[in-house]
Order: structure tokens, then C-alpha cells, then sequence
């Protein structure tokens, strides 16, 4: 598992020039190579550190129109890891170890159990503040209420750390697979920042992009 969130304000280096957006067939060609190079590094990862885990990865494309620049990873039925980007993503990629350092983002959100993790943060929430409504005395519509407010913010109590820790070791993934995660992190100067808000699911980009410099460096990259 790659390093926490950092203490104190984080201090990137400038991030490097990612160049300009790729035409619609050079990025179809670099999501291709990415995907043969970025999914057996992720695959041999989560064989090494998981236990009787699903490591085989289904990289898909996110066709729906209206679709913003977004990656995710999700369970298709069968419990297979699935990771998708969409076509605005594919659209604004500057170069492939962008798409490379997503796909390493994304397959650690797996390796990492964090969907489970994410469940039972959801699971406890939603029963402490049902007990604790059902303690004052609250009505059943209110009590259903209540559960579903403490399963929304048990599900975010940790979504920060997921999320530097996934940067961490996607960072590890992407080098791995032979591409620049530091430069692939360059993506995030194009993300409106979403600071540091209360219960936010995601944390400032400029940390995000400090903790992929950092581990980085400590894989010796340089």
C-alpha cells in the first residue's frame, strides 16, 4: 500500500508540459497501447497482493453520450474488476502516460479493496445514526432518513485517503508498465480543484499531484 495523505501543505514541483490534446486516432492508439502494457502490471500486482481476489480486469470504454472527462472502477455482476474511461477523458488526453497513470489509479482503487472498504464505511455509518435516531425517539420516516445521511457520509469518511493512496500506487503501476506517472499526473492541473471541503470525496489536486512526485522518488524515478 503506498504512503497516506501528507502532513502539512503540500508543495509540488511544477508539473511538466503535457503537451497539446492528442487528435481522436492518436488517442485511440495510445489508449490501446496503454491497455496492453498498464492491465498484466495491474493483473500481477493484485495476484502478488491480494487473497482470493478477482485480478482479471476489464478495461472498457464509457460510450454514453453527455458524459464528462471521468475514469471509475466498479464490479460487473460476477464480481470481475472493471475499469472504464469515458470518451471525454479519451478526448482530452495530452499523451499516454496520462492514460496510463488513470488506468494505475484506477486498478489500485481494486487491489486496494477500496469498494469494499467503502461499503462497510457506508454500512456503519448508516447503523450508528439509526440507532442514535432511534434513541431520540425519531419517527420511522426519519430514521430511514437518517440512515441514509450516515451511510452517505460513512462512504466519504475515508474517500480522501483512498484516493492518495490509489495516487500512490498507480504511481508504482504506471512506472511499472513503463510510462511517466509524473507527467501522467500533469492531468490534474486541468481538473477544477476541489480544495479541501468537509466530507469531500476527493482531495486538493496539488496534493494529489505531491504525493505522485514523492512516490515517485522513493521508486527512485528521480
Amino acid at each position: 500500500m503506498g504512503p497516506g495523505p501528507m502532513s502539512g501543505p503540500a508543495m509540488p514541483s511544477p508539473a511538466p508540459d503535457p503537451g497539446p490534446l492528442l487528435t481522436p486516432a492518436d488517442a485511440a492508439r495510445a489508449f490501446s497501447d496503454v491497455v496492453a502494457r498498464v492491465e498484466p502490471v495491474a493483473e500481477q500486482l493484485c495476484l502478488q497482493r491480494t487473497r482470493n481476489v478477482p485480478c482479471d480486469f476489464q478495461i472498457v470504454v464509457d460510450g454514453r453520450p453527455g458524459q464528462q472527462a471521468n475514469a471509475y472502477q466498479t464490479l460487473d455482476p460476477q464480481g470481475r474488476p472493471v475499469v472504464a474511461l469515458t470518451l471525454a477523458l479519451l478526448d482530452d488526453a495530452r499523451n499516454a502516460d496520462e492514460l496510463a497513470f488513470v488506468l494505475g489509479h484506477e486498478t489500485s482503487h481494486h487491489i486496494l479493496g477500496h469498494i469494499p472498504r467503502q461499503q462497510e464505511s457506508a454500512m456503519t455509518g448508516a447503523m450508528l445514526a439509526g440507532v442514535l435516531a432511534q434513541m431520540g425517539g425519531a419517527a420511522p420516516e426519519t430514521i430511514r432518513s437518517v440512515q441514509q445521511m450516515g451511510a452517505s457520509m460513512g462512504a466519504r469518511t475515508f474517500s480522501k485517503d483512498f484516493e492518495l493512496e490509489a495516487d500512490a500506487l498507480g504511481t508504482e503501476i504506471t512506472l511499472l508498465s513503463g510510462y511517466d506517472p509524473v507527467r501522467g499526473a500533469a492531468f490534474f492541473t486541468r481538473l477544477p480543484d476541489p480544495g479541501d471541503t468537509f466530507l469531500g470525496s476527493h482531495p486538493p489536486n496539488g496534493q494529489r499531484i505531491a504525493i505522485v512526485q514523492r512516490r515517485a522518488a522513493e521508486l527512485g524515478y528521480y
